[in-house]
């Protein structure tokens, strides 16, 4: 049963974990400047479209559909949960391999992880309430909001506000660094998440079955919400791109990050967001591959803006 799936992690990997996420972030933020947050003011149909996908389309239909399907409670409270947080940090390089628009992208990821402060916690405890067969579940496990809005609080506005600062003050640092600290972001984050299904090599592949094609469809639910809500807005193809990867690329880390923290003994809540993890850079990447080869073909220079 998965309510019975359990997964062994050392004490010690809340604390490294948190430690990744603001490090993911730090390293996002080096290179974001308030002009970022003014391009959405002056130029706003793009990345508002972008975070109305990303915090009211995707949330909800992931909630309706996990009630129409009659998902295992657990499985979906993980799912509303992975639906509930921001964009990740990668989509902005998977949106420049695409030759999508970059800035879009990165307006977009600072003002979502500025956002998730409040809206991955309200989206998580309104649509779990909101869900019949998540309700019982979330009245079982008593959540301080407060709580909740300190943790995205410390591990996404706090190293953003310093990245940002340690940016601007020293920019050719931040030149330098901002390729790197992603890179090294994604290796760490990738190992720490090995090292999970390593020492729960028995339980994942048990419940592959059970996950594995719930989470590929929901992040082709994500992609396809950003991509299609993207269309119909008639924005141009390198702004659909960036909406579309900003969209399906969720920070699955902040997912693990609450889960930790408040959902311990919940293992196939844990399954879920790792598996995400792994699972939207491979998709991901493919699509921003594809794109890049459909741009070679047209001659589409990268730098878009």
């Amino acid at each position: 049963m998965l309510n019975e799936v359990t997964i062994q992690f050392n004490p010690t990997s809340l604390i490294i974990l948190n430690g990744i996420l603001a490090f993911m972030m730090f390293g996002v933020s080096l290179n974001l400047r308030m002009e970022d947050f003014k391009r959405i003011l002056r130029a706003p149909v793009a990345p508002m479209i972008g975070l109305f996908a990303q915090f009211v389309l995707l949330p909800a239909l992931t909630a309706w559909l996990c009630w129409w399907f009659a998902i295992d409670p657990y499985i979906a409270l993980g799912m509303i949960l992975v639906a509930s947080c921001p964009g990740g940090s990668f989509s902005n390089i998977m949106t420049y391999i695409a030759r999508g628009n970059v800035a879009v992208s990165v307006s977009m990821t600072g003002v979502s992880s500025l956002a998730a402060i409040i809206m991955t916690p309200l989206n998580f405890m309104f649509y779990g309430q909101l869900n019949p067969i998540t309700q019982p579940l979330m009245q079982e496990i008593a959540i301080n909001p407060l709580s909740l809005l300190l943790l995205t609080t410390l591990v996404l506005a706090l190293p953003l506000v310093v990245g940002m600062t340690v940016g601007v003050r020293y920019p050719r640092f931040a030149d330098g660094a901002e390729t790197w600290f992603r890179g090294a972001s994604l290796i760490i984050f990738l190992v720490f998440v090995g090292l999970a299904f390593s020492a729960n090599t028995t339980v994942f592949l048990e419940n592959f079955d059970k996950f594995a094609l719930l989470v590929i469809a929901h992040n082709a639910l994500a992609l396809l919400t950003g991509a299609i809500f993207a269309y119909f807005a008639r924005l141009r193809r390198e702004d659909r791109q960036a909406v579309t990867l900003e969209v399906g690329i969720q920070n699955s880390g902040l997912a693990l990050s609450i889960l930790f923290t408040f959902f311990a003994d919940q293992g196939a809540m844990m399954v879920i967001a790792a598996f995400w993890g792994v699972w939207h850079l491979v998709s991901g990447l493919s699509l921003a591959l594809f794109w890049s080869w459909q741009s070679n073909r047209r001659g589409v220079a990268y730098g878009n803006a």
